[in-house]
């Protein structure tokens, strides 16, 4: 008896080691071989990382020589779950709270959300104000989270709408220089990983916690200035209304001398504030930039400072005109019938004479032909030079156009005799403005730009450099094509309407429209390109007006000139340019 009483005794004493020495080891386990993966565990469940969002900059316009804030910040707050840690139980009061709250601006499967509880971060409404995050905090709801941030705010409504742009609900910033200068606006956003209590509030305790604070966006000064914004979207609405049914136009006015945008308008617009609400997105489209159309006779002076700045014709340089010629396999005719005989520089710029580009196209070669020789100085003058077929660089979205190199199959005398005249080739208002510029201005190209410089927290202004980057003609052949365009617009029924005083040139254009690959004279397009000022040229201003489809036949004088010269004798007296003596 007392050895079976020994054996058990032995037998349980072997077990209870055996068992200790099985918790020893899984202790060993889990406090020595696998402690870090505990603690890592631990902490992920314990700890959460929140995104610190950066203050986008502001951006303000000129209004003379004052910057004024166009574009603000003004608060709200994105509300979100953690469906791990949300109660069940409250899931169908969180999502009634929403919409009777949030109403439109709850997430479309705020349900499904909720139900993901593999996912820690769910956002369920956007852009909600502070009323409303209020409101709904008070609710107490578990698992749900409430993070500050800000929606721009346009407190001119409408104002050089397709200049600024507008911010999308992820936060991107969209066309414009909401867009263009999106990197520089939005900053950087901070990080804040911290232990947080079961309703994910952030303890401000904890040796693990990190926070990095967000960086700001740079607060932008444009060179648009939004009195004379104001005024040409006024102008060119009012002229569009007048001008036969047209249906779209653009404005585009610019500093010569600096090559700073005064004001870049586009009909039809938008509200930046009410983005969501447009129908057509094309209306987000800025036609000055991004749309790049054959220009029309506007492009004369381009073609006619060509021919001077190289010495193939000169001011009193005279032709034979004739109301057509043959060129290769075509006959290409002047729009404006009845003006053969000899004819002077001058009167190809004031009549608008297309057999008068070609000849010039033709003294830049050798004299019978638009030959290669001419064709590769026209394309060094007009891409190399004045920039057009080419991005010029400026701070918002724009697209290319196109000039076909002299030397390809399509780059033939045909095409280069219709260029000198303004078509067949693509071209963006910017560009043209941009090159036209540097024609009136002594020959000195400068990029154009939208960026005056930046604004820091005190109010000061950090201005941009602007400075030539090229030089395109003489100073001579400036003052040649500048008098040109003087006498040009003065001898019309245009010229008659300037301020008196003031030396004010310009040139019409009016284009064919293409329509399925093909140029149709049913449906034309109408330019007006000029400078004004008191000794030198202190503006340049350019009118695009356009129709499409509905079948009109539009003119440079006719239908955007008057645009030109109401905006034009308004910067003279906005300008308080001193008349010449």
């Amino acid at each position: 008896m007392q050895y079976l009483t020994r054996s058990r005794t032995g037998l349980l004493a072997i077990i209870l080691l055996g068992a200790m020495a099985i918790f020893v080891l899984r202790l060993f386990q889990l406090q020595i071989l696998q402690h870090s993966e505990y603690v890592e565990r631990a902490r992920q469940s314990q700890q959460r990382s929140f995104v610190m969002p950066a203050t986008r900059g502001e951006i303000y316009m000129m209004d003379g020589k004052v910057a004024v804030p166009v574009v603000l910040n003004q608060s709200a707050y994105t509300m979100i779950a953690d469906p791990q840690t949300v109660k069940s139980s409250e899931r169908d009061e969180i999502l009634s709270s929403l919409r009777e709250i949030a109403g439109g601006e709850m997430s479309e499967d705020a349900e499904g959300q909720l139900k993901n509880e593999k996912s820690r971060y769910e956002v369920l409404a956007r852009n909600l104000t502070r009323a409303q995050a209020e409101a709904l905090k008070k609710k107490d709801f578990s698992g749900i989270l409430y993070q500050q941030g800000s929606i721009r705010s346009y407190p001119e409504g409408k104002l050089g709408a397709h200049v600024l742009g507008f911010v999308n609900t992820e936060g991107k910033g969209q066309y414009g220089v909401e867009g263009g200068l999106d990197e520089r606006l939005k900053g950087s956003d901070g990080l804040l990983r911290s232990v947080t209590d079961v309703r994910n509030v952030p303890l401000t305790v904890g040796k693990d916690n990190i926070r990095v604070e967000p960086k700001s966006g740079e607060n932008i000064v444009l060179t648009i200035d939004r009195n004379i914004q104001s005024y040409a979207e006024e102008a060119l609405k009012s002229g569009l209304d007048k001008a036969s049914a047209t249906t779209e136009g653009s404005v585009l006015i610019m500093n010569p001398n600096t090559g700073q945008v005064l004001a870049m308008a586009n009909y039809p617009t938008y509200d930046p504030a009410e983005y969501s609400k447009v129908e057509d997105a094309s209306v987000f489209m800025n036609q000055t930039t991004m749309v790049p159309n054959e220009m029309g006779s506007i492009m004369k002076s381009f073609t006619i400072a060509t021919g001077l700045d190289k010495g193939a014709i000169t001011p009193q340089s005279t032709y034979m005109n004739t109301d057509c010629i043959e060129v290769a396999d075509r006959t290409m005719c002047n729009s404006t019938k009845g003006l053969g005989g000899v004819t002077d520089i001058q009167g190809i710029i004031t009549n608008s004479l297309n057999v008068g580009t070609i000849t010039v196209g033709r003294r830049l070669g050798n004299g019978s032909q638009i030959d290669l020789s001419a064709r590769q100085i026209l394309y060094e003058y007009y891409h190399d030079r004045f920039g057009l077929g080419e991005k010029t660089g400026i701070e918002i979205a724009e697209e290319q156009g196109y000039i076909y190199p002299p030397d390809s199959v399509e780059g033939n005398e045909v095409r280069y005799s219709a260029m000198t005249y303004g078509q067949s080739m693509t071209l963006t208002m910017i560009q043209v403005a941009t090159g036209f510029c540097s024609i009136v201005n002594g020959g000195q190209y400068y990029q154009p730009t939208l960026l005056d410089g930046t604004m820091d927290e005190s109010g000061n202004l950090t201005p941009s450099q602007h400075k030539p980057i090229r030089q395109t003609i003489s100073e001579q052949t400036s003052a040649e094509v500048r008098q040109l365009l003087y006498t040009a617009r003065s001898s019309t029924w245009l010229g008659k309407e300037d301020k008196a005083g003031y030396i004010v040139g310009g040139k019409t254009g009016t284009s064919e429209t293409v329509v399925d690959g093909k140029y149709t004279q049913t449906e034309t397009s109408a330019t007006y390109i000029g400078y004004g000022g008191t000794d030198a040229p202190e503006y340049v201003i350019m009118v695009r007006v356009a129709a499409p489809g509905k079948g009109l036949n539009l003119e440079g004088g006719l239908h955007a000139g008057p645009i030109f010269t109401e905006i034009s004798n308004w910067m003279i007296d906005y300008m308080k340019l001193a008349p010449r003596r």
